[in-house]
């Protein structure tokens, strides 16, 4: 008998911020802070973003062309949390998303793993992904 796993291909993209856990954790979990950042190119912004940051609240950002042109709201279920230290979340889609923060002094390492989906290329959905992480990067260093 032949049996089939259904497993997501899993990709991993990660970045070291120069900044201190707490600054990063509060970027990345804050609403306020989390539109200044959640997009992957400069064209594209994301105008709103709601948090229930709680094991079993919900999650949703919307993200856009600036020109209106197209866009899309993402958004989850948190399935776990340690303070500074780890999110996982469920994606509206079913996909599962882990986030873990190391805390290195005067730095933080952020590595993001996600399931991908079956509609795009894995470098393409890697390249984007790795392209929000970026501008996170680059804005909590600067706040």
């Amino acid at each position: 008998m032949e049996t089939t796993t259904n497993t997501a291909t899993k990709i991993t993209v990660q970045a070291t911020v120069n900044a201190p856990i707490e600054k990063v954790w509060e970027a990345w979990t804050k609403p306020d802070h989390i539109t200044k950042w959640n997009f992957a190119a400069d064209d594209w912004h994301s105008p709103w973003a709601k948090t229930d940051f709680r094991e079993g609240g919900a999650f949703s950002a919307r993200m856009e062309a600036k020109d209106g042109s197209m866009g899309f709201d993402f958004g989850g279920i948190y399935d776990v949390i340690k303070n500074k230290e780890f999110i996982e979340y469920t994606m509206g889609d079913g996909r599962k998303v882990q986030t873990t923060f190391t805390n290195e002094g005067n730095s933080t390492k952020v590595v993001e793993t996600f399931d991908a989906e079956n509609t795009h290329p894995i470098e393409l959905q890697r390249g984007g992904w790795q392209a929000i992480l970026d501008n996170f990067k680059k804005y909590a260093e600067t706040i």
